[in-house]
């Protein structure tokens, strides 16, 4: 019992360490001061979306040293407890130690994770656009089935999701949809599943009980605010309106409320038919669209390219991240990163971290090994 906390510890401990060197600990520390001393400033609510801009990074930042902190209290805690335990001869209480320190594990390498979230729009809210491929109505049912999986990871995370834009299948499914994810990092985790998706199981549409192959794209921008500028020409415009389509009542079908604006030199379009006013739609278009622009010019500065353009690619073989096999056999795979998932039910319905978190580590090139090697 002993050896295994040791070991647990040992293992939390590293954790800690590479969180330490990721927060810069020092520097957040005195960060954190200045930002608790501003908040305590009555005119910092003279500009409103300078104070939330604040007080979010203070949340952000005290959520980090806190959880640091507080990790490192309660493993001492659980330590103690497990030789008192020992000491006592009381297996139950050493038992249920342990389990504390498991538990600990996990939080602290989930803790890891997340303090690789530090790209420029990480903190942003998400826009998830799901495009279907090649595979007929099948894979307009399988782009519907990934707006549900992203759906559910959202949900489970406590985030918001707002349907901005659908495109119905012909038969089945849908052929595009959008979602606006709103969260704490919500583009910093979700950006790692830019790329093309492919399906493989029985048709439930063909009637011959022979495996179909389907592919679907994700593509995914973060929400930007008026603060940051994006410039855009009128004339690289095409403003195109239509009838909403879908779910909606005596209201849809009946006026052209839905917008869409083609942006000409880079062939982005941005769609909405979130509202039923035709107004509002094109402010909510005129945003995607910005944040697309912007997205753009993020992964031009990355020097990320790759990735970029793994959601760009035809939708199809030779382009997936990521393989969802139904049969014969099950299994998830991400190409990118080896992770493997043996229950394909419960990544559908929204267990998705594992494979992100292993993206964010791959993307940002910060491997535990890469860190140890830096350290020396």
């Amino acid at each position: 019992m002993r050896a295994d906390a040791e070991g647990l510890k040992a293992q939390i401990a590293d954790s800690v360490a590479l969180l330490r060197r990721h927060l810069n600990w020092d520097a957040a520390l005195v960060r954190l001061q200045e930002l608790n001393a501003r908040a305590e400033d009555p005119s910092l609510w003279d500009d409103a979306a300078a104070a939330q801009k604040l007080m979010r990074e203070r949340t952000r930042l005290a959520d980090q040293v806190e959880g640091v902190k507080r990790l490192e209290q309660d493993v001492q805690d659980a330590l103690e407890l497990v030789e008192l335990a020992e000491a006592e001869n009381d297996a139950g209480t050493a038992d249920a130690a342990v389990a504390d320190l498991h538990r600990l594990a996990a939080e602290a390498k989930r803790r890891e994770i997340e303090s690789l979230l530090s790209g420029e729009a990480d903190s942003n809210d998400a826009y998830v656009e799901v495009n279907a491929g090649a595979g007929g109505t099948d894979a307009q049912d399988w782009a519907e089935m990934l707006v549900r999986m992203y759906t559910r990871w959202a949900e489970a995370h406590g985030y918001k999701v707002t349907l901005t834009e659908q495109s119905d299948g012909d038969e089945a499914g849908i052929k595009s949809a959008t979602i606006q994810v709103s969260g704490p990092s919500a583009y910093g985790w979700l950006k790692t599943e830019m790329g093309v998706h492919r399906l493989v199981r029985i048709s439930p549409f063909g009637g011959n009980d022979k495996r179909q192959t389907s592919f679907a794209s994700v593509y995914v921008y973060p929400v930007i605010d008026d603060k940051i500028e994006v410039d855009i020409n009128p004339a690289d415009l095409r403003t195109d309106t239509f009838r909403a389509s879908g779910a909606g009542g005596q209201h849809v079908n009946k006026t052209e409320s839905g917008v869409r604006f083609t942006h000409i030199p880079t062939g982005i379009v941005a769609a909405s038919t979130q509202d039923r006013s035709q107004h509002k739609n094109r402010v909510i278009a005129m945003n995607m669209l910005r944040a697309r622009l912007y997205e753009l010019e993020l992964q031009k500065r990355e020097a990320v390219s790759a990735a970029t353009e793994a959601g760009k690619t035809d939708i199809g073989w030779g382009h997936q991240i990521r393989s969802y096999v139904l049969q014969p056999y099950q299994m998830v795979k991400d190409l990118r990163t080896g992770v493997e998932k043996g229950n394909p039910a419960a990544v559908l319905d929204g267990d998705l971290d594992d494979f992100m978190a292993a993206a964010l580590a791959s993307r940002v090139g910060a491997t535990r090994s890469e860190a140890s090697a830096n350290a020396r």
